[in-house]
């Protein structure tokens, strides 16, 4: 929708919605029928016994319909917020369903103990969530409605990515699914279950930088369409500096905090994994961020066709080294294949995607960068690991003083090695204007 947008093109935007919404209908379905023939395979997945009074089928088709409902409700008209550069409209709206959600969650799971409600008061989010963005974005943009024919050409060049698009997504999601399908299956649903919590406080970290990632794209495709492929490279070193410095803060909280949080909220030490797995789960979350930081470059830019074998490729490999790794290695295996799969797969075939298709220049420069990031990144994260050492863990006083321990060395560190570079200066000439305004 970018370019339409930039030519004030109604009709196209008006077919383009139109478009949309037939492709989400039919996504939901697809969904729908494959989840329903999987049904029958759900036991297989679980190692363990299922708690008394729960059906795991019951759970499953509940987490299926949330799915379904999320691509059948009004999904398409998210479209024009994400394109107008207004994403963070519909960020407002899931932050305030999603409360709500979480306190009923709370007086459902506390009160009641039943999972099933728990389950059903997220369908009802959805729900909620997708009519609530719908209605704003007609509100904001009402000239729009799906409405009108695009030529066939341009159909099928959209079918074309689409297609593109398709095998993409799967690798996103069997990369993102078969970890936990392999710690359920190997190690039972009580690994799982510990597994979760800690993937719940990484999802959170996710979560701080996809805001960046979210209120970046649209500018971003605009840039690609308007500005020199001069300009787009060096938009790109910016937003790695920014988004490199925001992962990095996030790391050491995650190295210093995650076990002492997790004492706290968990209550006993039988239910932490080990510090090597913590290691291993800021290592990968580094890589993630990474990634997903040039993923947004690429899907800015369209760049679908030489990436749609990329995160199939990148699932496999995880597979395969899942399987390999966790009856040597156990639960830090089924971390180690991930990491493998990203920094030997995924980043080094995105990078050639973008520096052949897009900025049409070597990427050795870049590279060069991304190592010095990476190298400042780990100094800062093993001294203020070494720092807070020093403190013992317990209680919330002890936790909050970790904390700002961790943000006073960590940003100054930061800031004393990068502060002769001209991506800083560049983030610091943002700051000084966000300030004044």
């Amino acid at each position: 929708m970018y370019q339409p947008i930039i030519d004030g093109d109604k009709q196209e935007i008006c077919a383009l919605l139109k478009l949309y919404r037939r492709y989400y209908r039919i996504i939901g379905l697809l969904i729908a029928v494959v989840g329903t023939i999987l049904t029958p395979f759900i036991p297989w997945l679980i190692n363990s016994g299922v708690p008394d009074g729960i059906s795991v089928y019951v759970v499953y088709l509940l987490n299926l319909f949330c799915t379904v409902m999320s691509y059948w409700l009004f999904a398409y008209k998210n479209s024009l917020l994400t394109a107008h550069q207004r994403a963070d409209v519909a960020s407002k709206v899931m932050l305030a369903t999603n409360t709500v959600q979480y306190l009923i969650q709370f007086v459902v799971v506390m009160k009641f103990r039943d999972y099933y409600a728990y389950l059903i008061v997220s369908i009802i989010t959805q729900v909620f969530t997708n009519i609530i963005t719908a209605y704003w974005a007609k509100k904001m943009y009402p000239e729009y409605n799906p409405d009108g024919e695009l030529p066939v050409t341009r159909v099928k060049e959209i079918n074309g990515k689409i297609k593109d698009l398709f095998t993409m997504k799967l690798g996103v999601v069997m990369v993102s699914s078969v970890d936990s399908i392999t710690v359920s299956a190997f190690l039972g649903l009580s690994v799982l279950g510990i597994y979760g919590n800690y993937t719940q406080i990484l999802t959170a970290a996710f979560n701080v930088v996809k805001v960046l990632f979210d209120s970046c794209t649209a500018g971003i495709g605009n840039s690609i369409l308007t500005e020199t492929s001069e300009k787009n490279f060096k938009d790109l070193k910016k937003l790695t500096f920014i988004v490199l410095w925001v992962t990095g803060f996030c790391c050491v909280l995650l190295l210093c905090l995650f076990q002492p949080f997790m004492l706290i909220w968990t209550k006993s030490a039988d239910n932490l994994f080990g510090y090597s797995t913590v290691i291993c789960f800021v290592i990968y979350f580094f890589l993630d961020r990474v990634m997903q930081l040039l993923i947004t470059y690429k899907d800015a830019a369209g760049i679908w066709h030489e990436d749609r074998f990329r995160p199939l490729v990148t699932a496999i490999v995880n597979v395969v080294m899942n399987i390999i790794l966790i009856l040597v290695m156990g639960l830090n295996g089924v971390i180690i294949s991930t990491i493998i799969s990203i920094l030997f797969v995924g980043i080094p075939w995105i990078l050639h995607n973008l520096f052949t298709v897009l900025f049409k220049r070597s990427m050795k420069e870049y590279v060069w960068k991304l190592l010095f990031y990476t190298i400042v990144i780990v100094f800062v994260c093993v001294v203020c690991a070494i720092i807070c050492s020093y403190i013992p863990d317990g209680g919330i006083g002890r936790l909050l003083l970790k904390a700002v321990v961790c943000g006073v060395v960590a940003n100054v560190l930061f800031a004393l090695a990068y502060f002769k570079t001209p991506e800083f200066a560049q983030t610091m000439d943002i700051v000084k204007r966000l300030v004044r305004r």
